[in-house]
């Protein structure tokens, strides 16, 4: 026999008798949480999450502030504060700029984020990445380039004086050594 429980344990699992919990009212119907909640999240965040599906074409600049999940089609530019999830279906030429992004489709452009790039294994990014972190899951595909945190040191940048301070005037005979080194043919 099969048994529908929505938010309780079901009845074989410690019975009590008399309890609320095992007690159904004859004739009452068990139904599913109202359509207007969000199944998704969890916890949802308090300024919503914005979801652009899959029969959705975009040509220009978006902006938004906090979440966005993309499962439709993207040409131009993306910058935003808040995290964005490219869907399996979604497709995306675009320069990235935002706090975090996830990507199970494919994206082509650069990215550019504050804090991660992740890469499941059904992306595949064709593009530039500079990030705090990147993860890169197995099976996804990666072509491009990666800047992934910040160094402790920044790199000293290379000089062709010795700093002796010392100038060596250029001399014509020099030239005519390097030149007895160098083999003959």
């Amino acid at each position: 026999m099969f048994q529908k429980v929505i938010g309780q344990k079901p009845e074989s699992e410690n019975p009590v008798p008399g309890s609320p919990s095992n007690e159904k009212p004859s004739g009452s119907t068990l139904t599913s949480a109202p359509s207007n909640s969000a199944p998704r999240s969890s916890s949802p965040s308090p300024s919503g999450r914005n979801v652009l599906s899959s029969d959705v074409e975009i040509k220009g600049t978006i902006r938004f502030s906090s979440d966005l999940v993309v499962d439709g089609k993207i040409e131009g530019h993306i910058n935003s504060d808040g995290s964005l999830t490219v869907g399996e279906n979604a497709r995306i030429k675009a320069e990235i700029k935002t706090q975090s992004v996830i990507i199970y489709g494919k994206v082509h452009g650069n990215i550019e984020v504050n804090d991660k790039v992740e890469l499941k294994a059904s992306a595949e990014l064709v593009g530039d990445i500079k990030a705090a972190s990147v993860s890169i899951e197995p099976g996804a595909i990666f072509v491009g380039k990666s800047t992934v945190g910040t160094p402790s040191v920044s790199p000293q940048p290379t000089s062709t004086n010795t700093g002796t301070g010392k100038n060596k005037p250029s001399n014509e005979n020099d030239n005519q050594k390097d030149l007895k080194l160098a083999p003959s043919s």
